[in-house]
């Protein structure tokens, strides 16, 4: 099978792109090494990707309409796995149109040229952040979304109707996976949990919005790539699919067991709740383990322990 990873060298999709190239599929990767954050860390990510065979890159933007056409052109692509996105809640309140280009104009020349090459399966990345601040616990794919309280999560949202309307009208193959929270390995260094730990480990101040009682359903990497991987064995149809820990765990708690892991104390800044932030994050999994087979077995305890090794053996510390 030959695979199309948009987004392929970031933190989720370098590790999915492993994975199946250890399940012999051909992978193509578009990303464009944009500066969200340091380029030559997605090259990092990509480094054992490049000593594949079957592996190719090629660098170019999901909004280019004549890169996407050529990938397409060029390569006889079976299923396509959309992570390429700008991310990140509190940034898209300061750059929306950016984020709507993106995410929103990106993902709809990405199903055009899908179209027009006549590739009609595709996994789509979402995020938990659609429900905004859902009253309803744990979040079910069934619950009402139309009360995004972020620019990010009204692009995620919207990215699900077009791949929708994709289905309907020319019989796409789609999965919308909710992601609840990534992190582990790799993780974007402006995510909560490295910015935490690098804070801690610099003996810099931790910022802390609220009093700590913010809630989330953090999920390890390798259990978001276990439901990537079977959804890509399993689409058809339409179907939203959270895939989550269903677990949840306090700010402060979190900030705690960082501190136990490094073996160091934070120095924590406490300021009032950012806007666009939801109070709580908790994915109900049931239609996941049904469809999927999805099946998460990573505690945050030992994630975050696989995060700090990582971590500590980056700043050359292990």
């Amino acid at each position: 099978m030959t695979i199309l990873v948009t987004g392929g060298a970031g933190f989720i999709g370098s590790q999915l792109i492993e994975k199946l190239l250890l399940q012999n599929h051909k992978i193509i990767c578009l990303d464009n090494f944009d500066d969200y954050y340091d380029p030559l860390i997605k090259r990092k990510n990509i480094e054992r990707a490049n000593l594949e065979k079957g592996y190719r890159l090629i660098i170019g933007d999901i909004r280019d309409v004549s890169v996407l056409n050529s990938c397409f052109k060029c390569n006889k692509i079976d299923v396509v796995v959309h992570l390429a996105a700008r991310a990140g809640v509190r940034p898209s309140i300061q750059q929306p149109e950016l984020y709507y280009d993106v995410n929103v104009i990106g993902t709809l020349r990405l199903l055009e040229a899908m179209h027009a090459s006549g590739v009609k399966k595709l996994v789509f990345g979402s995020s938990s952040s659609v429900y905004g601040n859902n009253t309803k616990v744990p979040f079910s794919e069934s619950d009402p979304v139309d009360n995004p309280i972020s620019p990010y999560a009204a692009t995620k949202k919207v990215g699900e109707l077009l791949c929708h309307t994709y289905y309907h009208l020319y019989g796409f193959d789609v999965f919308c996976l909710r992601f609840f929270t990534a992190y582990g390995p790799r993780q974007r260094p402006e995510m909560a949990i490295h910015k935490f730990a690098k804070n801690i480990m610099d003996n810099e101040p931790i910022t802390m919005f609220g009093d700590g009682s913010t809630m989330r359903d953090y999920t390890f990497v390798d259990d978001i790539v276990q439901g990537i991987v079977s959804s890509i064995h399993k689409v058809n149809g339409y179907e939203i699919i959270n895939l989550g820990e269903s677990n949840t765990i306090m700010l402060a708690k979190l900030i705690s067991l960082l501190e136990e892991k490094l073996g160091k104390k934070a120095i924590v800044n406490k300021l009032p709740e950012q806007l666009g932030d939801v109070k709580l994050t908790n994915a109900d999994i049931t239609k996941a383990k049904k469809m999927i087979a999805y099946n998460p077995k990573t505690s945050i305890e030992e994630g975050l322990s696989a995060f700090v090794q990582w971590f500590l053996h980056e700043r050359g510390i292990q």
